[in-house]
């Protein structure tokens, strides 16, 4: 007990450096969730559109970034934009190469679920002389949203703790912060796992909230 006394007392005087990158994790985690179900449901919707073309360059492009490191496309992006003369900060290739990344995990989430709709339903809202785009917004869009908030919810918690790969591209978030405590105090397994304890209890408050949120919009009868 005694023995983790001074290191509680490093990590005091290190405090006002953890709580901001505390606060730049949970801003970059908040930012790319919305972002990427925004995206995820625009993707979705390209992916029913009835052009061939269209829907095949976005299956690849879901496929792409399903299947591929989200940490090469933040080193793409940290490493050649600047080659191009585009010059951003580390938060925003972050909240862009995490944006492109979630979005084609939600559309495929949304994928899913539509298939699980009745073909019935939307066969017959077109023949009462909805367009599309209509059947899409009051039929497809909700109740395909409904049917995914399990996995929506999941990849929100994984958003979280994905976030802290993005130390890598300079992003000074909470990781990025404990790893300077760790070298400066050379008390690495406290430090790490005093880390991995707030990134469990940053789930934990996540958690609660999206299963009252399942249970809330959970669709009578289905799953």
């Amino acid at each position: 007990m005694l023995d983790a006394f001074p290191f509680f007392v490093d990590l005091v005087s290190y405090g006002p450096q953890i709580v901001r990158g505390l606060r730049n994790t949970i801003l970059l985690s908040v930012t790319i969730t919305a972002t990427g179900l925004i995206g995820g449901i625009l993707v979705f919707a390209l992916a029913l559109t009835s052009s061939k073309t269209v829907r095949y360059v976005t299956q690849s492009y879901i496929s792409l970034f399903i299947g591929t490191p989200l940490i090469v496309f933040l080193f793409l992006l940290y490493y050649g934009l600047p080659s191009l003369g585009v010059t951003l900060s580390p938060f925003m290739i972050a909240v862009f190469g995490f944006t492109l990344n979630v979005s084609a995990y939600n559309a495929r989430y949304l994928t899913i679920a539509y298939k699980e709709l009745d073909p019935a339903e939307l066969e017959s809202a077109r023949g009462q002389g909805f367009s599309r785009f209509q059947v899409f917004r009051l039929i497809t869009a909700p109740q395909s949203l409904r049917m995914s908030v399990p996995a929506l919810t999941n990849q929100a918690i994984q958003n979280v703790k994905d976030s802290s790969i993005v130390f890598l591209i300079q992003y000074i978030e909470f990781f990025a912060q404990m790893q300077e405590v760790a070298s400066r105090t050379f008390l690495f397994f406290k430090t790490y796992l005093f880390t991995a304890f707030v990134y469990l209890l940053l789930v934990s408050v996540v958690v609660p909230i999206a299963r009252r949120l399942e249970r809330k919009l959970a669709i009578p009868g289905m799953g």
